[in-house]
């Protein structure tokens, strides 16, 4: 706590008082003592930054969740870009770029050949 303290100019009582807020979670060892990553003392300069622009606890979490929100978005657009159908293709497209599948079509010449 004592160097989060001093990182973010923070008290301890403030830094508690955002923890129960449930604007910052940090890990806790098995002596039940709080570990606190960059990305907590980051975002606890965030909510300094946001205090000090006059905003309340109830401005600063709907920030962090519409950050939250905004974050998932973009992990399910990225997981959702390529299809398997996509990847198929770009791999069939590289073989062939790279002269692996020689004299072969991309349409299936027999049954036993499929197209990637």
């Amino acid at each position: 706590m004592g160097t989060v303290m001093k990182l973010t100019s923070l008290t301890a009582r403030q830094i508690r008082y955002y923890e129960t807020q449930e604007l910052v979670k940090p890990q806790r060892s098995d002596g039940n003592r709080r570990l606190y990553s960059l990305n907590d003392v980051d975002r606890l300069l965030e909510i300094k930054d946001y205090l000090d622009e006059g905003l309340n606890m109830a401005g600063i979490r709907e920030i962090f969740s519409q950050k939250q929100v905004e974050s998932e978005k973009r992990k399910e657009e990225q997981r959702k870009s390529l299809t398997d159908d996509d990847v198929r293709k770009i791999l069939h497209d590289e073989i062939l770029r790279a002269g692996g599948l020689q004299g072969m079509s991309s349409q299936p010449t027999s049954p036993l050949q499929k197209p990637f």
